[in-house]
Order: structure tokens, then sequence, then C-alpha cells
């Protein structure tokens, strides 16, 4: 069996970069895409062919304060055009997101105050760092959508919505549904994609990449170039990503997430356990790993794809790491790593029930969530599945050092 920790992944990975297949990797659909025509403005790769750099956009609405794996696809985009030579153009929404995109939502966003937007704008930052090459001079612009937006005033507002018909935005997907349903749709809603569409605007952009539920927003900016007397943008979409349990769209909300900001354990612990059915498309979509290199075992594969992801966000060493304690955990021991995260028992008042230490330490949402696990068989301590409900510890010291795990994938040691 292959050793996994030795793998020479940036090797198999350089298989893939030095390929021409990086344009189509991971992309569902390029439009317009006229394969058979000569002419640039109808195919993108005559286009990246015969023009000197070009500026790839990429909008981001800062609605929330994680990102996933899954918001990741079109992001490791933007960096494989980065690595041809373009310029990516990562625009942050900080005005748009106090609408919210209404795409594939059944009711009205909350809208954001302008401080909570500020604060996940800098969180999404932070967390796509690992991704973009934020270093190199021309190669990424980080722009905030207020800074044009905020100065239309209501004759601009109303040139941009004499643009759109309603027939035309509730042929949207989301509007269309809501309508049929008679959910209500409130006016500021139709104004979202008319601004997305118009930060295309703003910045010239050649490109737009977007998950394939964005198609009809990308379409709009390229409508809306045309209207200004623009080269209208190609729009690039990219897969949405099945979560880990293989059945619907990763999300927060559904639990099936792997979070770009979480720790080296609990990402490899999650990912080493990635269906057989995810394995292809999760190495298409989050990896540069050449797909013809690939160990032909599955479980070599699950433990290659974990590695490689957190060695992405983590490093080599903090990935190695967490594969080793993922390996002791599962096998029982109770050898000390690193990759654990840790949790001090100085917040709990001793003496108290475990209950208490697995809702306190965010393992299980409450006390009553916590019996529930503990009742279904879910929670172990240093390996051994704890069965009484009502298991309590008279002192802090008992617990020092030792293991605690929720499920296969969360893990917690204890400490003074």
């Amino acid at each position: 069996m292959q050793n996994l920790e030795t793998t020479n992944i940036k090797a198999i990975s350089q298989l893939a970069t030095k390929s021409n297949n990086w344009l189509r990797r991971g992309t569902s659909e390029i439009f317009p895409d006229r394969t058979d025509s000569n002419n640039p403005q109808e195919n993108l790769e005559k286009l990246l062919k015969t023009t000197g750099t070009l500026r790839i956009k990429l909008g981001i609405d800062p609605t929330g304060a994680d990102i996933h794996l899954g918001h990741s696809i079109p992001v490791r985009k933007l960096r494989a055009f980065q690595d041809a030579g373009h310029t990516a153009v990562l625009i942050i929404g900080d005005f748009t997101a106090r609408i919210g995109d209404p795409t594939g939502k059944s009711e009205v966003r909350r809208q954001l105050t302008e401080e909570i937007v500020a604060q996940n704008a800098q969180n999404y930052l932070d967390q796509v760092r690992p991704i973009l090459d934020f270093d190199t001079p021309g190669r990424l612009e980080v722009r905030y959508n207020s800074e044009w937006l905020a100065k239309l005033d209501l004759a601009e507002i109303l040139g941009l919505l004499s643009t759109m018909t309603v027939g035309q935005m509730l042929a949207k997907e989301g509007f269309s549904d809501r309508f049929t349903q008679e959910n209500p749709i409130y006016l500021h809603e139709f104004l979202y994609p008319l601004m997305q569409g118009y930060d295309s605007v703003a910045i010239d952009a050649d490109v737009e990449l977007g998950g394939t539920d964005q198609k009809f927003n990308i379409a709009v900016g390229r409508d809306l170039q045309k209207h200004f007397g623009k080269t209208p943008q190609f729009g690039l979409l990219t897969p949405i990503l099945l979560g880990t349990d293989g059945v619907q769209k990763m999300s927060k909300s559904l639990h099936n997430y792997v979070g770009l900001s979480e720790d080296p354990l609990t990402m490899y612990s999650k990912l080493e356990k990635t269906p057989d059915s995810l394995l292809e498309q999760y190495f298409e979509l989050l990896t540069d790993l050449s797909l013809d290199q690939l160990p032909a075992n599955p479980r070599d594969r699950q433990k290659l794809l974990a590695l490689d992801i957190v060695t992405q966000y983590h490093g080599k060493e903090a990935a190695q790491q967490a594969q080793s304690a993922a390996l002791s955990i599962t096998s029982g021991s109770t050898t000390r790593s690193d990759s654990v995260p840790e949790f001090s028992l100085s917040s709990i008042q001793f003496p108290t029930k475990l209950a208490n230490i697995l809702s306190g330490s965010s393992l299980c949402k409450s006390n009553g969530d916590a019996r529930r696990q503990i009742q279904g068989g879910a929670i172990r301590l240093d390996g051994e599945k704890i069965e009484q409900a009502d298991l309590a510890f008279d002192e802090p010291n008992l617990l020092y050092d030792k293991v605690l795990q929720f499920g296969k994938t969360k893990f917690i040691r204890l400490v003074p």
C-alpha cells in the first residue's frame, strides 16, 4: 500500500498544471463558447491566445462569517487565471451584501448592517489568502463595490432599471418559483442582479467567474456592458459542490461542509471519509493533482485527498500531523498530537457532568443535545464509547490530556 505521508503531491500536481486543460478543468460552462469561431469575442481560448493580460472578475458577497470548500471552487479558478498571467479582480460586495443575492432563496434575505458586512469581508479575505496570489504585483485587485454603487444617484439607478423588464426578472430561477408560490418578492431584490452586473461595467471585466447558479447574474453583466458601449465579458461557470454526505450541495446549515478556517485535524478527518462516489469530483474541483496519477485503492485516494487539501490551507507539516493524529484517534491510541484542538477545563465548574463539557466546548449544541448524542453512542472519551448520559466528574484532573470525540470528525483534547 502506498505511504501517503511521503507522497510527492507537488510532483503529481505539476503533471496537471503542465497540461493545457486548466481552463476546462472543473468548468461547467463557458458562454459564449463558439470553439469553431476565430472571433476572440466568441471563443475564450482564442482570446487567451491573442490578447495580453485579461481582467478576471469574481464577486463575493460577505453575507456570512465563513467560507467552505464549495465556495473555494471559483476562487481556485481565479487563481488558475492568475497563474496563466492574468489579473484577478476580487470584488467584495460590501454594498450588494446589504441586499443579499436572492438566487435560490424562497424568501427575502435579511439585510445586514455595514459593520457586520465589514467584519465578514475581512474574514473572507483571510480565508481565501491561501488560495490566491496576493503578493505578485499586478496579479490581484481587491475592490469593494460600494466604491461605485454607493455613488449612483436616482437617475442612474432608474437607467439601470430601464435595461430589464419585469418579465425578464421573473424568468430568473428563484423569482419565478416565488412568484408561482405567491411568496413576496420585494422591489429592492430586483436591483441585485443589476448591481452585480454593473460591477462588470465598473471594473471592465473580460471574464466573470461564478457557480452555475450565477448564470443569470453574469449574463446581466454582459448586457449592461453592451448597454454602456463596452466589450461584453465571457461567463465561466463552475459546478456546485456536493457536500460530504454525497447527496445535497455543501452547506453549513446541512452540516455536510468542510470549512476553510477549520483546524487541520477536523478538516482532515472529514475529508478522509469522503464517499467513493465523490472522490473524482473532489479531486478535480479542489486539487491540482493529475487525475491520471491517483492511487487505485479508494482508501488511499481518500487519504491523499485529505492530505492535499489540508496542505493547501495549513501547510505540509500540519497536514501530516493531522493525518497521524486521525490515525491515532481512530485506532484508540492516546498518543498526544498537537493537531488535536484543545479545550480548557478552566471554564467549567466542577463537579460537572460530561454533557456540560460537551456543550461548553461546542462539540454539542446544548446539554440536551449532548445527552442525546451520548445515548446514541456518538461520544467517546480516549477511544472508549460513553454510554452513561449522566456521567459526572468530581475533579478536572481526571480528564486532563484525554481526547473527547463526537462522531467521526470532531475531537478536542481536554487541558487545564
